[in-house]
């Protein structure tokens, strides 16, 4: 399977996706940023590399029939659009879930960890992230601060209806 875990910074994309991999070994846990941060260069450039490389790596370790968690915001249909059809074509099931919480707790957990962003960019974040659920209809999973247990057994919940 191929996971899209959607969502606003800091709501807890990764703390999801790496559970879910120690859950379902040898799953990967494919974290696109973590990817950029590898390349040296600037950051549009290495940011399209990493997606490159992302989808390279998913082909692999799908075909080899192990599980991939994507953790990654995303406000644009285009990578998501270009995952599903990795999916299809190696005829693997895709699910794409959003990690959904309010925009006044979402810019509090950025905050929380330390995000630089300004109030005015999480909003244009947020209002993208919601575009995305209206016209891509993923599953949405709430978080809440403090409640990953929740979280993750809500995830696994909209795994299964995929």
């Amino acid at each position: 399977m191929l996971i899209v875990l959607n969502g606003p910074p800091g709501v807890g994309k990764s703390t999801l996706a790496r559970r879910y991999a120690a859950d379902h070994p040898p799953a990967l846990n494919l974290d696109v940023d973590r990817v950029r941060d590898l390349i040296s260069g600037d950051l549009v450039t290495a940011g399209v590399l990493a997606r490159d490389i992302a989808v390279a790596a998913a082909r692999v370790h799908l075909a080899a029939g192990h599980d991939v968690v994507v953790p990654q915001y995303l406000g644009r249909p285009e990578f998501a659009e270009r995952l599903e059809s990795l999916a299809r074509e190696l005829g693997v099931r895709y699910a794409e879930v959003v990690l959904h919480t309010d925009r006044e707790d979402a810019r509090r957990r950025y905050r929380a960890r330390g995000g630089e962003a300004t109030d005015a960019e999480l909003a244009v974040l947020h209002d993208r992230l919601e575009r995305i659920v209206t016209t891509r209809r993923p599953s949405v999973v709430r978080s809440a601060a403090g409640e990953e247990d929740r979280a993750y057994r809500d995830l696994l919940a909209a795994l299964a209806q995929h």
